[in-house]
């Protein structure tokens, strides 16, 4: 792990200790105060030996220091070059990253060198610049608290305009797509950003209630083998959960979703495999059946099918 969530909040925190020791405001409490708000909750077994101790001699046992300037935490060249990888990503470009420092700093990866599996191939045009200017206009409306008026394409080619209050963005990983929900006077908008056509931010007249959407759940067995467990989570890290541990190696996984992205939900819980078995509801279950009956037909492997 280039940025490393453990040894980095030590450092961070050992950082901000000495920043105060250079002042000359660093006392006991305030030492650890740092600690307990910065570190790990162990931390106060071994920092404040390691500090006030002059284990480490970086403060001397009156909590002055021999550093003359306040310490910094300058990025190594690996990190730079990771952060201009990550930057370079044309969904980021979108927000209008900060890029200065990394000017000369060549990417650790170009984003071509990332292969997606299960992705939709006609997502996005996330590099042009009618696409980008839309996108500027609907961040301006949701950070202004304004609303937008917004052409749209649908997709049976018929044109409509529409006048609604931004609740907020999502991504789709499997669409590759950027979506905008929002509310009407009458209903609730999800809309595909690819097929804006033309977007203005409007003064807000009225306030429009919010409507919440059609929630499910769907509920699984998980075997936590090849880190099954941990990579669940992190998938569905978007998503309200509820974890339960069954035995040593299995877990009851309950996951809420919006309605409207079930089948997207349902590719995503069948890409871990043997791993993962859902219980409920029937209907999910079902609908997994029928998708796996589809795909062995298509293989050629149930009986009486043709692989063409």
């Amino acid at each position: 792990m280039i940025f490393n969530e453990i040894y980095g909040t030590y450092y961070n925190t050992v950082a901000k200790i000495l920043q105060e020791a250079v002042r000359g405001t660093l006392t006991a409490a305030r030492l650890y105060s740092l600690i307990h708000s910065s570190a790990f909750g162990e931390s106060v077994l071994t920092m404040p030996e390691g500090l006030a101790g002059e284990k480490w001699m970086l403060l001397r046992r009156d909590l002055s220091t021999p550093l003359t300037a306040e310490p910094e935490l300058p990025l190594t060249l690996l990190e730079k070059r990771w952060l201009k990888a990550v930057l370079l990503d044309p969904r980021i470009r979108l927000f209008d990253p900060d890029l200065s420092g990394l000017e000369e700093v060549e990417p650790l990866f170009d984003p071509q060198s990332v292969v997606y599996y299960e992705r939709s191939c006609d997502g996005d045009d996330f590099a042009d610049p009618c696409y980008r200017e839309i996108f500027r206009k609907i961040m301006d409306a949701l950070e202004n608290g304004r609303d937008l008026s917004i052409s749209y394409s649908s997709k049976h080619g018929g044109q409509f305009k529409i006048e609604l209050t931004p609740r907020y963005l999502e991504y789709s990983e499997k669409d590759d797509r950027f979506r905008l929900v929002g509310d009407s006077r009458y209903r609730q908008w999800i809309l595909n950003l690819g097929s804006v056509t033309e977007c203005t931010v409007t003064e807000r007249e009225q306030d429009v209630p919010v409507r919440s959407a059609d929630t499910s759940t769907v509920t699984f067995e998980l075997e936590d083998r090849r880190h099954a467990l941990e990579r669940v989570l992190l998938h569905f890290s978007h998503l309200e959960k509820e974890t339960v541990r069954l035995d040593n190696d299995r877990y009851l996984v309950t996951l809420k979703y919006d309605s409207r992205d079930e089948a997207e939900i349902l590719i995503r819980i069948m890409a871990f495999g043997c791993h993962v078995r859902v219980t409920s509801p029937e209907s999910f279950v079902e609908k997994i059946r029928e998708r796996i009956i589809r795909q062995m037909r298509l293989s050629n492997f149930l009986p009486g099918t043709v692989k063409r």
